[in-house]
């Protein structure tokens, strides 16, 4: 490699390495290059870039963009995962861990997560998470879950409130469709004379009989007055 084409390679990964919270770094030494370039496609596909660079080059670069971390990690034949703004680290992690595993060749080092240190045995453990779409939707819940108790808090004595009005307006619809019949029972028809009319015609109706019997005592009176009127022309006949 001439020195130019070294120096923009320098220059391109101390832009990387100022401008990248999150890189992965691993020993791919004994990896064929089919090997490499299947790895190479899988990590593309989670939004990461495999470079596989000389330590003496990367080390200059790390230097340049004060990456310590990454000088610590440079021992032996070094390749780094770095991962794009739209990429998937747990996606990324079990890459690299499920080709160490297949390979047997393949070993993770460390890296950066988010700008801070990690290490092998932290990026086995991210490998096993869920997918960053469904962690992420994990999140938002347990985010969203205490918001929706404290909204759910606020509207309960509301809720309750209309609960007690309808319970209410139900209640007293239900006593007044009782008492309308009782209502309406005792109101006398238009034009009808009132009840107690009624029971002043009975009177009329006892009276009958005491006219009657005036009347058959005055016939034995009339009887008894002729009978004397006789008694006294016969004496006088006499």
């Amino acid at each position: 490699m001439k020195k130019d084409e070294k120096e923009r390679v320098v220059a391109e990964l101390t832009e990387r390495l100022r401008t990248t919270e999150t890189l992965l770094v691993a020993d791919y030494r004994g990896l064929t290059m089919p090997q490499i370039d299947e790895l190479r496609s899988k990590l593309i596909e989670h939004g990461a870039r495999f470079l596989v660079v000389k330590n003496t080059l990367t080390r200059r670069a790390a230097e340049a963009a004060g990456s310590d971390t990454l000088l610590a990690l440079l021992e032996g034949p070094t390749a780094i995962a770095f991962l794009e703004s739209d990429g998937d680290p747990v996606a990324v992690a079990k890459a690299l861990v499920d080709a160490a595993r297949e390979t047997r060749v393949l070993e993770v080092r460390g890296g950066l997560l988010e700008g801070r240190p990690i290490e092998a045995a932290e990026i086995e453990s991210l490998a096993k998470l869920p997918p960053f779409d469904v962690l992420r939707s994990q999140v938002l819940a347990a985010v969203i879950g205490p918001l929706t108790g404290i909204v759910a808090l606020f509207t309960a004595p509301l809720q309750d409130l209309y609960g007690l009005l309808d319970a209410r307006i139900e209640q007293l619809g239900g006593e007044n469709a009782v008492e309308a019949p009782d209502a309406t029972s005792t109101e006398q028809p238009s034009g009808s004379e009132p009840q107690s009319a009624q029971p002043a015609e009975e009177p009329a109706a006892e009276a009958e009989p005491e006219a009657a019997d005036e009347a058959s005592g005055s016939e034995p009176q009339a009887e008894s007055a002729e009978t004397e009127t006789e008694t006294e022309t016969e004496q006088e006949e006499q």
